[in-house]
Formats: structure tokens, C-alpha cells, sequence
């Protein structure tokens, strides 16, 4: 499940917007974009085993595709939908194979070295950092281990993190200066509700007591993208993502492509468009979407110079507008998502001259004085706290997370070895820790999307630390196991365990 996950990212969001910047680069628009890039999205970027899995699944596309094109010789309508995606899937394994030899980490950093594209961090494992704070050297290495892992990817510093879930509490910011972090990101409301109230609202960044910025999202632009109502990605003429041929086709047709054990799921080859509220699909159109996709960039661009010229003039100041999406939104869930930013970032360089793209550290360089607040505890969660990481249906997990917290701590306190079995005994015990904590699995189990899983990693990975943890108190390494879990679980092999001191 969660290689067929990435494998899907690949294919539509990520080497879409490797493509969208290429091109940028090629025709020498002056662009400028921020990006998150996590470390366990790096990791599986850069592993040689799924990159090679990638390249099985994007040739089954292909033959797919060709099968596809046989297929609808006699339905014109379907038949150009078909060429469609054979060109675009042989498109993404050039792009991956070809130009960038199957590691798009490789890519992504050399828009941020043509000093184009900014990337952040996040926490190692998008732990839920509020929830771990009871024991802040946990709160420490899921920072250090990010920023540890980011210089191994990009051979710099990151000068920005995105916090896990927008979380933000009291007391993160010391960790990040230590970390020599310059800026986070942050809901709106925990700007808006800084003390004292921040003069400029969230169209300027704030300074926390202890030295980093912290930047807000902008609600206005959100929702012109987000809305169920409003946004651009429910237009009619977009493509459905939701008919797909692994549902419509003959089971028998398909099975080689859905999953290995039968169940339906998405290819990727769809069809349809999403025509309006009804179960009647019309054909997608690519032609007429790619039309609405430029309309709703230069709509978009509108929107933002009156946007920008109403807040200058309130302001006295030029203002800055955060308008941050999940990466998937563009090419995953909304198929024209990449063009439509294409087409926005070459109308924002060449068709107005009210606002230029900026990157958060090249404004703060700009504007180095801010107003210093205390931002709000807060995160993008239902009801803008924490709720949705902690209640009912997932409260059980953070006794267990705090006592292996603990734990790591004490070892690391009391074992300094030199080499060996117990110094990989060590970083393994913290890889399982690290992973255990992402704020993932609590958000399933709130969500109530494949519950099971979520349950069967906490556990797993809690059971595997405290083996470990026994284990190494001994002093009587089990190799065997050892191995094994170094194998099941490769991420940061360069783990420095002292961070948990």
C-alpha cells in the first residue's frame, strides 16, 4: 500500500512539477517557489530498491496504456485519452530514468542550487511535536535528525521547516534556533492570535522571543483553491479522479495492473471528466482543460494583485501572502493542478508588476526588522488545536511513545560505545522510535482510514524499540534480530543517537 502511495506521487504529482520547473528553467523565467520535501519522502526517493520498483510499475502503465489503445480503436472519444496517457506515462520514465537517472532528490536540488525553488525540512517523522514535549529531547532529535538528513540530500542547511501538522507550541522555537532554523510555517490563527496581536496580521512574518520567524497561512488565496464551492480543482471541465479504469474495466482485463492480490484500486487511467454533480460522467477533454486551467491562473494572479495593492496601501509595506497546498493537490488529486501553476507562474513573471514570487528567507532578507510576538499554540486540525491527534480513538498511543522516549534518553545516557553491535543497536532503537512517533498513525486511527494498519506500525515499531531497549541494557545483542530490523526499516542510516541527549 504505501509503495503503490509513491509510486502514484511520482508519476502524478512529483515529476510533473520536476517537468513544470525544467521548463521554467529551459525558457529562463525567473521563478520562485517554496517546497517541502520530508525525510521519508527523500529516503524512499533516493532508495535503490524502490527506485527500481517505480520503473516496473511505470512500465506496466505503459503497457497498460498500449493495451488501452488497442482496445478503444473504435471509440475516438477514448482513443485520444489512451495516446494521452502512453505519452504522458513514457514522459514520466524518461524524466525519471533518463534525466535524472531515477533520484529526483537529485532534481529537486538543482532548482534550489539555481536558487529557484527553496526547500524545507519537516521533523524526521512528522512526529506531533506539542504531544512530545513532556520529554524534549524526543522534540530534539526529531528536529536534529531532519536537519542531519536534509544536509546528507542537499548539502546545505534548511534554512525553514514546515512543523508537523502546523503544530506549534511554546518552547519549539529554542530547539529550532539551536538547530540554527531561520523560519516555520503556521496556521493562521496562531499569528492571529499572538500576544500582542501582530500589527500586520498574517501579511508579515512575526519574530518569536527566541529568534525565528514564523510565517501564516493566508485564507484568502486557500480558499480560492480549496473551497468545495470555489476552488479552482471542482471545475467541470477537470478531470474525475475518482473513475478510474481499475473500477470500470473487466476484472480479468486489469488484474495485471490493480493489486497483486485482486483488490480494485486506482491505475491512473481515467477517463472521465468530472461534469457536475451527478453520477453521469462525460469524457475528459484535455484540450478544454488545459483552457481552464490558463482562466483560472490568470484568475488566480487577479485576484492576488488586488489582493496585494489594497494591503500595500493599508500596510505602507509590501505584504506577503503564504499560500501553501499540499503537494499532491497538483497532479494527484487535481490532475491539471501542475498547468495550472505553469501557467500562473509565467503570467506572475511576464504579464503584471504588482507582486513578484518571493521565497520566505528572501523576504526576511528584504524586511530584516519584524514585530516580536508570542505565537498561539495551535495547529491546522479541527478547531485549530490538537484534538484530532488526541482523543478517543488514539489517546492509547502516547503513554507508549513517552515511556520509549524515555527510555532512548536513558540509553543514550548511559551507553557511549565506539563501533559495534551496541552502537547499531542504539540507531536502530532510535529509527523505531522516530517512526513510531509520526503523527500519521493517530491521524488514521482518527479518520478511521485503514485503522488496522495504523495500529499494527505503532505496535510493531514500539514492540521492536523495546526489544532493543532490553536488549541493549544486557548488554546482549541478538545479531539476528538486529539485521532484521536494520533491513525492515533502512531510513537515516547515518542516525547520530546523541541527539537524544
Amino acid at each position: 500500500m504505501e509503495e503503490e502511495w509513491l509510486y502514484e506521487a511520482i508519476t502524478e504529482t512529483y515529476v510533473p512539477l520536476v517537468h513544470v520547473m525544467d521548463g521554467l528553467l529551459r525558457d529562463g523565467v525567473n521563478f520562485r517557489l517554496t517546497m517541502t520535501l520530508s525525510p521519508p519522502l527523500c529516503s524512499m526517493l533516493a532508495d535503490s530498491l524502490l527506485q527500481d520498483r517505480y520503473v516496473q510499475h511505470i512500465n506496466r502503465l505503459i503497457e497498460l496504456a498500449d493495451k488501452e489503445i488497442q482496445r478503444t480503436r473504435q471509440q475516438p472519444e477514448f482513443h485520444e485519452l489512451a495516446w494521452h496517457y502512453y505519452h504522458k506515462f513514457s514522459a514520466a520514465r524518461h524524466i525519471f530514468c533518463d534525466r535524472y537517472h531515477r533520484n529526483l532528490v537529485s532534481a529537486f536540488r538543482k532548482f534550489q542550487d539555481s536558487d529557484h525553488l527553496e526547500i524545507l525540512t519537516c521533523a524526521a517523522t512528522h512526529g506531533f511535536l506539542p504531544l512530545m514535549r513532556d520529554v524534549p529531547q524526543a522534540v530534539r532529535a526529531q528536529i536534529f535528525v531532519a536537519r542531519d538528513h536534509y544536509r546528507d540530500c542537499f548539502g546545505r542547511d534548511p534554512r525553514g521547516i514546515w512543523l508537523p501538522e502546523c503544530a506549534y507550541f511554546h518552547g519549539v522555537e529554542k530547539i529550532l534556533t539551536e538547530a540554527e532554523i531561520r523560519y516555520f510555517i503556521m496556521d493562521t490563527h496562531g499569528v492571529m492570535y499572538a500576544e500582542p496581536r501582530p500589527r500586520y496580521g498574517v501579511f508579515a512574518p512575526i519574530f518569536t522571543r527566541s529568534g525565528p520567524a514564523a510565517f501564516a497561512r493566508d485564507m484568502e488565496s486557500s480558499k480560492q483553491v480549496w473551497s468545495a464551492e470555489e476552488g479552482y480543482p471542482g471545475d467541470f471541465e477537470y478531470r474525475d479522479f475518482y473513475r478510474d479504469v481499475g473500477f470500470d474495466l473487466d476484472f480479468d482485463y486489469v488484474r495485471p495492473y490493480i493489486h497483486p492480490d485482486g483488490i480494485r484500486c486506482h491505475t491512473g487511467v481515467k477517463y472521465y471528466r468530472i461534469t457536475g454533480k451527478t453520477n453521469h460522467k462525460e469524457p475528459y477533454r484535455p484540450r478544454h482543460a488545459l483552457e481552464r486551467a490558463a482562466m483560472h491562473a490568470g484568475n488566480f494572479m487577479f485576484n492576488r494583485e488586488r489582493q496585494i495593492e489594497h494591503l500595500a496601501h493599508v500596510m505602507g509595506r509590501p505584504p506577503i501572502i503564504l499560500a501553501p497546498y499540499d503537494a499532491e493537490l497538483f497532479g494527484h488529486w487535481w490532475y491539471e493542478g501542475p498547468d495550472f501553476l505553469n501557467y500562473f507562474i509565467r503570467k506572475s513573471c511576464y504579464d503584471q508588476k504588482v507582486f513578484a514570487l518571493v521565497t520566505p528567507s528572501e523576504y526576511l532578507q528584504r524586511h530584516p526588522t519584524q514585530q516580536i510576538v508570542s505565537p498561539s499554540e495551535s495547529s491546522w486540525g479541527n478547531k485549530g488545536y490538537w484534538e484530532v491527534w488526541l482523543e478517543g480513538s488514539n489517546a492509547w498511543v502516547y503513554p507508549h511513545l513517552h515511556i520509549a522516549a524515555e527510555r532512548m534518553v536513558e540509553l543514550v545516557q548511559n551507553h557511549r560505545p565506539h563501533g559495534g553491535a551496541t552502537e547499531r543497536a542504539l540507531r536502530q532503537a532510535g529509527r523505531e522510535l522516530l517512526l513510531a512517533q509520526s503523527s500519521d498513525w493517530a491521524f488514521i486511527m482518527k479518520t478511521g482510514t485503514t485503522v488496522p494498519y495504523a495500529i499494527r506500525r505503532t505496535r510493531d515499531h514500539v514492540l521492536r524499540f523495546h526489544r532493543l531497549y532490553e536488549q541493549i541494557k544486557s548488554g546482549q545483542i541478538d545479531e539476528q534480530f538486529l539485521s532484521y530490523c536494520e533491513w525492515k526499516d533502512t531510513i537515516f542510516p547515518n542516525l547520530n543517537h546523541h541527539h537524544w541527549l
